[in-house]
């Protein structure tokens, strides 16, 4: 695969790519249902509250309609860069209108919406991350935390790699015995599903330093809060005033 065709603007901003993507989106939700439904629950607000959180990288917008359901009077504020995929997000959220909007961002190059500049009441991001390198992740987090509002959240779903190797196998089998057809998928990935896979795991690395970012960029609280073989809910808060 060449270089471009494993950049994100080849995957997400493809139109065919995009609606590969859609087309097994139901399957692959059924299986993060109980994480997208924790990341709502470690939310720092009563039921009846309302508030307005970000969800980044937010694609279609699954992350936020778990937050949406647990919490009756929030408000999304979905930031994404692909069109193709906030405009299925948009289709996927019409039940939920007058309680979402989208802008666009791109999280590789920092560029932040003026909508998103401060004072944010809490942000999370889900299955995004780990497109971005080590340098763009520490700063990433550290953007995030300047524009919290003091004693907001920040939560992260994501998958994380094995420091040790054993413990990646370990991981690979699990999952294999969890979907008896995985093994058959893998060894006849389609051309756009092969460079779909590289893009999601070429930039993935482990738990601790992920960690360090979130503490660097001074974050408190900080932990992995939920965690299923490779794939983790991490974040922490900015402290109080």
């Amino acid at each position: 695969m060449s270089e471009t065709t494993h950049s994100n603007d080849a995957v997400w901003r493809d139109n065919e790519m995009v609606a590969s993507w859609v087309a097994r989106s139901d399957e692959r939700e059924r299986g993060r249902l109980s994480a997208r439904q924790m990341m709502a629950d470690l939310l720092p607000f009563s039921v009846g509250e309302s508030f307005t959180f970000v969800d980044l990288g937010a694609g279609t917008g699954a992350a936020s309609r778990a937050v949406l359901d647990r919490y009756p009077r929030a408000r999304a504020v979905l930031a994404d860069y692909s069109p193709q995929m906030m405009e299925e997000g948009r289709r996927e959220l019409e039940a939920y209108e007058g309680r979402f909007s989208y802008v666009e961002i791109d999280l590789e190059q920092g560029r932040w919406p003026a909508e998103l500049e401060a004072g944010l009441q809490a942000v999370i991001s889900s299955l995004c991350v780990h497109h971005l390198t080590d340098r763009r992740k520490e700063g990433l987090f550290g953007e995030i935390f300047e524009r919290l509002a003091p004693g907001a959240w920040y939560l992260n779903y994501d998958p994380v790699k094995a420091e040790d190797p054993e413990v990646e196998q370990a991981w690979a089998a699990a999952h294999d015995r969890r979907d008896p057809q995985a093994a058959e998928r893998r060894a006849h990935r389609s051309e756009e599903e092969q460079a779909r896979y590289e893009n999601h795991v070429r930039h993935i690395i482990p738990l601790s330093p992920q960690l360090g970012f979130l503490r660097a960029a001074g974050f408190e609280a900080v932990d992995a809060y939920w965690k299923e073989l490779d794939h983790v809910i991490m974040g922490g808060r900015r402290p109080a005033l």
